[in-house]
């Protein structure tokens, strides 16, 4: 006689969502085996077998929303031990952060999917338990990665919503173990485990998970991609005029107009101008992905490190309505409210430190992105106008680009319609 299984107690959540189911009918499972993978806001969790069975019919699909008493499947029990019941409890872990542009990244295409697993632990550096415990990974996958010696941490997830998945664990071995042992991945010695107590009195904190994870795709998109930066200036004079006009007004209502709504709508002008910029490169690297929605990164720097938050379709929008939903995504970075959803999709990013100082700096571009826009503060400077030198206000910018996708002519085109358009405020509305 079939039997009907049910979510059982899912935790805090009143619904959570079917991201893979494990079994198939005909399936015979034993208590306690992974029945289907959901996901929550924070975290990922399988739902086990109650008892052994055959696996009747599956009544849920990829997508669905379940919650506590939602019927998953039927089966024909076989009358071997119950399992005790189970509380699947969402695991100790923050929800999953994307850092400049945390997109998921495809294994390496060399990588043979089918090839099996090497016996032998890879030659990675020893696990860091605390964040192999926040990889985004199911218990499953966990175990395996443990077998085989593999700080998950260090392993880009092709699943869905970056999630790891055995094939990524298998490509990642295999790509460790076609370098050499001592090597940090590029050839290059380790660092050297040095105690600087010797010379005077020191003190360890451990960094944020957000400056760890920004770290990792930092240093991933520096080794992979080659920059190119372009340096140039804008005339921003009569813009800032303007602004200003547009701050008075808007003061009672609680919006705040800043520089960086009107570099964003500049910056999509350039993008339309120039829709090589906004593309990206496919898994393969020969083959370019050219975008038709304008979403722009912000990068927003939190007590706990840079995240980069996506505002959509800036194109659609106006300025009023960027402002508003800068002061949104700004509040919600500090206060960690963002979900992944919130920084994935971007067309381009733009890290503005006019509020905090410099001159120029070389932004490091946020992969799968092409190019990132970097503003410093702008200043006064004495501008020759064909007769005399009159002050104006000038704006720093530093373009950092994928030199495989943009060449430098390209480069300094873009930088030119950038400086011309926010220069005359009447261009944005071309």
């Amino acid at each position: 006689m079939s039997k009907e299984i049910y979510v059982p107690d899912i935790g805090d959540f009143s619904e959570v969502e079917v991201i893979e189911i494990l079994v198939a009918p005909g399936d015979t499972i034993q208590a306690e085996d992974s029945l289907v993978s959901v996901e929550s806001d924070k975290a990922a969790m399988e739902i086990p077998a109650p008892e052994a069975g055959v696996v009747k019919e599956i009544k849920v699909q990829l997508g669905d929303k379940i919650s506590e008493g939602s019927l998953l499947l039927t089966i024909d029990p076989t009358g071997e031990s119950k399992a005790e019941p189970v509380k699947v409890e969402e695991p100790k872990a923050e929800a999953p952060v994307v850092t400049p542009a945390p997109m998921p990244v495809a294994p390496a295409p060399s990588a043979a999917r089918s090839a099996p697993a090497p016996h032998k632990p890879s030659p990675t550096s020893k696990i860091n338990e605390e964040s192999f415990a926040k990889a985004y990974a199911s218990p499953t996958i966990r175990k395996f990665a443990r077998e085989l010696g593999v700080d998950l941490s260090l392993v880009d997830g092709s699943g869905r919503k970056g999630r790891i998945t055995k094939d990524d664990v298998k490509n990642f071995v295999k790509r460790a173990l076609s370098q050499p042992v001592t090597s940090g991945g590029l050839g290059v010695a380790p660092l050297p485990e040095i105690d600087f107590s010797q010379w005077g009195e020191v003190e360890t904190k451990g960094l944020s998970k957000i400056n760890k994870l920004t770290g990792q795709f930092l240093h991933r998109n520096w080794v992979t991609v080659p920059h190119v930066t372009q340096f140039d200036e804008a005339d921003i004079t009569d813009l800032e005029d303007f602004r200003k006009s547009m701050v008075a007004e808007y003061k009672d209502q609680g919006v705040k107009i800043t520089m960086l709504v009107f570099l964003m709508k500049a910056v999509v002008s350039a993008l339309k101008k120039y829709p090589r910029f906004n593309s990206s490169l496919d898994a393969t690297g020969e083959n370019l992905i050219f975008k038709k929605y304008y979403n722009v990164g912000i990068a927003v720097d939190t007590p706990d490190g840079l995240v980069v938050p996506v505002v959509q379709n800036v194109d659609r929008k106006s300025l009023v309505e960027i402002a508003q939903e800068l002061g949104e995504i700004s509040i919600k970075a500090r206060e960690k409210k963002l979900k992944p959803s919130d920084m994935q999709g971007g067309s381009i990013t733009i890290s503005s430190l006019g509020g905090i100082g410099g001159t120029k700096f070389t932004p490091i571009v946020n992969l799968p992105e092409v190019a990132i826009l970097g503003v410093s503060r702008s200043k006064m400077q004495p501008v020759w106008n064909g007769k005399e030198f009159e002050p104006r206000l000038v704006l720093p910018l530093s373009l950092s680009y994928d030199h495989r996708v943009i060449d430098g002519a390209d480069g300094a085109r873009f930088t030119t319609f950038l400086s011309r358009v926010l220069s005359d405020t009447r261009r944005l509305l071309l």
